[in-house]
């Protein structure tokens, strides 16, 4: 017997190994086996397929099998395949992408001393000698412990010199990096069991006041909680560690160590939610019927319009169904807002799974959702856990790019993928959004989806009063400031007196995105890339948005000696400090990627904004998605111009949404709200169609000029890219490649061409497009062409350095 195993590795294929006598009948399709893959590597691989058919090599054995039942259903093993064969990528690199970290074990090196180690080496360096003299006195050190003696990253140099002289032998250990959170507990002893026992334990203690006490509070305790524990019985009752080990020594108690869950319920029952509105039923009854004709169902609905209510009623049926949801959202910013209302609606039957939860908790959520009674929200990511019953799948703001993986493989969207998913489980689909995608436009004009449209605010809360500020706009004293326009800080004021809040959106963050010399226009630029370093005040640093390159700001021009360095552009960072000036009394903060790195960073930074704490919230994009404030009175675009210039044909469709969605976030709850929106063009017709709130013009339009220039979704794109460290390089396989391609694609190849970052993390890059009719049969075709002309760049001399990045609907 053999079985096809897949690797956390970019391999080709699958690879082969043999089954040992003593497994044949053990495994099964998605069990992790240890496998030797190379010389001396050991990985959890995950079996594809177990077959009798030898593959005409000498094959390695199984080591050993790691799981008792599959880690991955059959349904996951198909989607996996799916993704690889779709998105032009690895089951490795879907494996990696689907896998929680702990759960893809892999051999470590760990260094023992060499067998002929003596004493007596001699002629050791000062950190080599540190090395050895901690295997004196520890058999084995791993290669974190080696960094952690010598404190310091690089450890290969010194490692490398001592195997050389045989001081030190390596071996690989394989280990399973997950494990049970054990929590240390007290329970009575096995002669202290039954009541008239646990009774004549307070004689034994009489005449301890601390130890009576602690008696008294663990009798009240324990018959509420399933266990107790040593560290909250001595917290209760001022208790020390010493009297409870006295009262285990009169064997009154025993101590023991318990499993448990690592995942954070506030154990609340599920509370009643609000009636349904008149249109919120319909919507529902509109939705069922969609359900019923087994097609999927864009909710179009107006910012505020009661949407989440209408996905509740959903899920609920679900959940008492004893079926699982899965609740998708663009950014992991939204997760704690959304979670605190389901869980509020559906208890613990729903849980949050996203990357900045720990290894051993995105573990635990697994586990809990393969026992098919666990629901889930959370981004992209969740789409991989192990659903065994799942019935519905919500993706909420469908629209928002950020559904879209760029890097690394595989570079799904996760709007379609939940799409396939739910067609792959019998599931119902909705998808919901103020500012649907062209795309789920289009599907549901053609009548591939159901449509269901939403046209009030819950509640009949007006829509916001929009206002457009011309950029150019000076005060009475006709001065002109280059971020605030005097309608803006009026409003802001007059906002603040109300005692109501305000959001400012600024698609950019940092201080300022260029730093140059004004005397001679040099340009302080990444090392990597060809990008310009962006000033952040704060850390009185330069970084690079691109690859996080960091530098300091230079005193003088390096090109000319020119100590007067100037800033160019505006980020969040000045934006928050320039109000302090002209708000000095406002409470302000900023959220963007550099104020919500931490893991409660984000939820501390919106809990303070919901209760008050802050009056003006100044952010990126974050702040345009889905974020539900009850106090909000005044939103302002700071700069519209930057969205309609970004060099994308998506470009007028993204400016529409962010606009429209960060407009949505004011006046949610009574009084009608106020947004700004300053720009140089304020008749564009973009922003006329965002101010008269008119989708269906806009998205007829965007359909048109989409359908005139053969672009998505009238045409399916793939695009390539090319990247090497040496210009020369990337170009001449780029002409190469769009050689041979040309010979069957003729016109629907585009390119070569530099892109707008002509260097990224070291490599230059090429790009090229193909753009083609839509039908199923023409992407199979275009797919095999370009990856039989990948192959055959690969094996052409001077380009087997060259990386050739497939990207499948891009943008």
């Amino acid at each position: 017997m053999y079985a096809d195993v897949i690797l956390p590795l970019s391999l080709a294929q699958t690879y082969t190994y043999s089954v040992p006598e003593e497994y044949v009948g053990q495994l099964q399709e998605g069990q992790r086996v240890e496998v030797q893959f190379s010389k001396n590597k050991h990985y959890a691989g995950i079996i594809r397929r177990l077959h009798g058919k030898a593959p005409g090599f000498k094959t390695k054995p199984i080591l050993s099998v790691i799981d008792v039942e599959p880690l991955l259903t059959a349904r996951q093993l198909k989607l996996w395949d799916w993704l690889a064969e779709y998105y032009g990528c690895t089951l490795g690199e879907v494996m990696t992408a689907g896998l929680p970290s702990h759960l893809k074990m892999a051999s470590e090196t760990i260094i023992t001393l060499g067998p002929l180690f003596s004493d007596e080496v001699t002629e050791l360096s000062e950190d080599e000698y540190l090395v050895v003299e901690a295997l004196t006195l520890q058999a084995e050190l791993s290669l974190k412990d080696i960094r952690d003696i010598l404190q310091r990253k690089t450890v290969y140099p010194v490692i490398r010199n001592l195997l050389d002289r045989h001081v030190v032998f390596p071996k690989e250990e394989f280990t399973d990096r997950y494990k049970a959170l054990s929590v240390k507990c007290v329970r009575f002893g096995p002669d202290f069991q039954t009541e008239a026992q646990q009774a004549s334990a307070f004689d034994l203690v009489s005449r301890s006041e601390r130890q009576t006490a602690v008696l008294l509070e663990y009798v009240q305790y324990h018959r509420t909680q399933p266990y107790v524990r040593r560290t909250d019985l001595c917290k209760r009752t001022g208790a020390s560690t010493g009297d409870l080990r006295a009262m285990v020594k009169k064997g009154i108690f025993e101590f023991y160590d318990r499993e448990v869950s690592r995942l954070s319920t506030d154990g609340e029952a599920a509370a009643d939610v609000k009636p349904l509105s008149a249109q919120q039923e319909r919507a529902l009854a509109e939705i069922r019927q969609h359900q019923a004709d087994g097609k999927p169902t864009l909710l179009h609905g107006v910012t505020s319009s009661g949407k989440t209510r209408v996905y509740v009623e959903l899920m609920q049926e679900a959940i008492a169904a004893g079926k699982q949801v899965l609740y998708l959202l663009p950014e992991i910013a939204l997760t704690g807002q959304i979670i605190k209302r389901l869980q509020h609606v559906l208890g613990d039957k729903i849980m949050v799974y996203h990357s900045r939860l720990n290894d051993m908790e995105r573990v635990e959520i697994w586990k809990a959702v393969q026992t098919g009674k666990t629901s889930v929200v959370g981004p992209r990511s969740a789409l991989f856990l192990p659903f065994t019953t799942l019935d519905l799948v919500v993706v909420d703001e469908e629209h928002d790019p950020s559904y879209k993986q760029h890097d690394p493989n595989p570079r799904y969207n996760g709007r379609d993928v939940a799409m396939y998913l739910a067609q792959q489980h019998g599931a119902s689909a909705i998808l919901g959004s103020a500012t649907p995608s062209l795309e789920s436009w289009e599907n549901a004009r053609s009548g591939k989806y159901g449509l269901v449209t939403m046209t009030e605010r819950h509640g009949g809360t007006a829509l916001p009063e929009i206002v457009i500020a011309n950029s150019r706009e000076t005060n009475e004293k006709g001065i002109h400031h280059p971020f605030f326009t005097p309608t803006l800080l009026t409003a802001l004021r007059e906002t603040l007196e109300r005692g109501e809040q305000a959001i400012l959106f600024q698609n950019r963050r940092g201080f300022a995105p260029v730093y140059f010399c004004p005397t001679c226009e040099y340009t302080v630029e990444c090392v990597n890339c060809d990008v310009s370093l962006t000033y952040h005040k704060y850390q009185h640093r330069l970084r690079c948005h691109c690859c996080g390159y960091v530098a300091t700001p230079p005193e003088l021009c390096p090109a000319c000696g020119e100590p007067q360095m100037k800033l160019s552009g505006t980020g969040t960072e000045k934006i928050e400090d320039e109000l302090k000036i002209f708000l000095p009394e406002a409470r302000v903060a900023r959220m963007d990627l550099d104020t919500t790195r931490g893991k409660n960073a984000l939820g501390k930074l919106l809990d303070q904004f919901e209760v008050g704490e802050l009056d003006i919230l100044v952010g990126t994009q974050m702040v345009t998605k889905g974020l539900d404030f009850e106090r909000v009175g005044l939103v302002g675009v700071i700069s519209a111009d930057q969205l309609l210039r970004f060099p994308d044909f998506r470009a007028d469709e993204r400016a529409f949404q962010l606009m429209t969605q960060v407009a949505g976030r004011a006046g949610r709850r009574g009084r009608r709200g106020q947004v700004i929106i300053q720009a140089h063009e304020g008749s564009h017709p973009v922003i006329t169609d965002v101010v008269s709130g008119d989708y269906a013009n806009f998205i007829e339009r965007e359909a048109g000029n989409r359908q005139q220039h053969a672009f998505p979704p009238y045409r399916r794109m793939i695009r390539l890219q090319l990247r090497h460290t040496k210009r020369a390089t990337a170009e001449d396989a780029a002409r190469l490649l769009a050689k041979w391609l040309a010979h069957s694609l003729g016109d629907q190849l585009e390119g070569p061409f530099e892109p707008s970052v002509a260097r990224l993390r070291t490599y230059y890059l090429q790009d090229m497009v193909v753009r083609f009719p839509p039908a199923a049969t023409q992407m199979k075709r275009v797919k095999t062409l370009i990856q039989r002309c990948i192959d055959k760049l690969a094996q052409t001399k001077g380009m087997s350095g060259v990386r050739v990045v497939v990207d499948v609907d891009p943008y």
